[in-house]
């Protein structure tokens, strides 16, 4: 497979033009990296108006991915707004969202005014299970334009997205999912890819899980109708200048999915598998997690999540995340699982730690999401803002999933959660 847009940036390069454009190195090694780094000019082609190099480099993805596909140089949480924005297109206002939702579905839905349904589960916060049956209910009583899921989430669960869009399809609802998380699903042994199963549209970000640099992701498009909105809604929130140097990573990917990687990933996958039933017959508990995650239950193993990581850093490992209860672990073909297992089984297992988090009650909405993010707020101490509602969100990334949602009151239990997570302070809508 060819690579059209790291082909004609190395000729540039080579040529010795004189760079009286941006960006502001010129093309200077000044601090190491310049030469590759360049912006729309002639030959380039540009991003949202691809009919060149780019639109070359965005068909050979998309025959990789088997449906219209195209790139995005900020990540998925770009994506997630063009999906949203297409949905409103169409005149669906109202969403139907799992709860454990990344906050850039929340800021666009602030943006849109787009009206928003959770769906609940009993689970996490990070994690939302999601029955056909339950599905179905909830689509009865609140007629929403389109769903959005999860999958998978930040724990590595996975939803049944064949089930979930039949349902959606019998009542002409439209499926969105991120899958921000699950770039390679289209090359294990049987597809997990969400446009395979149904999902009308999909985010999926190439620096989780491919070997492609920070932020190049894609926005995956099950057919040519919805496709012709795409470079629409991805420049309504992207920016002017994308990154060619994510643009080649994004470019090179399409020559390395094409080289052997499925049968690499089977590989991996397997010996992942090997490593997981090894540590379960050692003492551990791991949630059952998409093949690419290995999250550790780790207050069954008498540590917190928190605890476990910091001894995991002390052996030279970083984790992804980890938080009271979990450490999540992200594995790709370069890692080195050998000795990820010699370091976990050196760790000396404690008396299992018996306190849980505080379940999450179902809350209840003093303003919309957009009235709250755009209402003067001020700022709280957690044990003194019960009874406001919330005004931003309070989180971090990772995991960037909230707790309680902007608009939303701050109630007994909410600020229990707060605790339990750690966060001191939040914003509150003062008028």
């Amino acid at each position: 497979m060819n690579t059209p847009i790291c082909d004609f940036v190395k000729k540039y390069n080579d040529s010795n033009f004189h760079r009286l454009h941006m960006p502001g190195h010129k093309g200077a090694p000044l601090l190491g990296f310049e030469q590759y780094d360049i912006t729309e000019i002639k030959g380039a082609d540009a991003l949202y108006e691809a009919n060149g190099i780019i639109k070359e480099s965005e068909d050979n993805a998309s025959s990789l991915f088997g449906c219209p596909t195209f790139y995005s140089t900020e990540g998925s949480s770009q994506c997630i707004r063009a999906m949203l924005y297409i949905a409103k297109l169409l005149g669906r206002n109202k969403i139907l969202a799992g709860r454990n939702a990344h906050k850039a579905f929340i800021t666009a839905a602030a943006l849109l005014d787009l009206e928003v349904e959770w769906i609940f589960s009993n689970a996490s916060y990070l994690s939302c299970e999601i029955s056909k049956e339950g599905l179905e209910q909830e689509i009865i009583k609140h007629r929403p334009g389109a769903v959005y899921i999860t999958s998978p989430d930040y724990l590595g669960g996975t939803s049944d997205i064949n089930a979930i869009s039949e349902i959606c399809k019998k009542h002409k609802v439209l499926l969105l999912v991120d899958c921000a998380h699950g770039a390679y699903f289209k090359f294990l042994p049987e597809s997990l890819f969400p446009v395979d199963l149904g999902a009308d549209m999909c985010c999926a970000s190439a620096h989780k899980t491919l070997p492609c640099l920070t932020g190049g992701a894609y926005l995956h498009i099950k057919d040519e109708a919805l496709a012709s909105y795409a470079k629409m809604a991805l420049a309504l929130f992207g920016s002017t200048s994308p990154s060619f140097l994510i643009l080649q990573s994004l470019d090179k990917v399409n020559e390395y999915l094409s080289l052997g990687f499925k049968d690499k990933l089977s590989a991996l996958i397997l010996k992942a598998e090997r490593m997981k039933k090894v540590l379960r017959s050692k003492g551990y508990t791991l949630y059952e997690a998409e093949p690419l995650k290995i999250t550790l239950c780790t207050k069954a193993y008498g540590y917190t999540g928190i605890e476990f990581a910091e001894i995991l850093r002390s052996k030279s490992i970083e984790c992804e995340f980890a938080d009271p209860d979990f450490t999540v672990l992200m594995i790709g073909i370069t890692s080195n699982l050998d000795y990820l297992e010699k370091a976990l089984l050196s760790i000396t297992p404690l008396a299992p730690i018996t306190v849980f988090p505080p379940k999450i009650e179902k809350p209840q909405r003093a303003l919309s999401i957009r009235q709250a993010i755009m209402s003067k707020n001020k700022k709280a101490v957690i044990n003194e803002a019960q009874g406001n509602a919330l005004a931003s969100l309070s989180l971090s990334c990772p995991p960037a999933v909230p707790i309680l949602v902007c608009g939303e009151v701050i109630s007994e239990n909410a600020v229990k959660c707060f605790e339990y997570y750690g966060i001191e302070e939040i914003e509150i809508v003062s008028e």
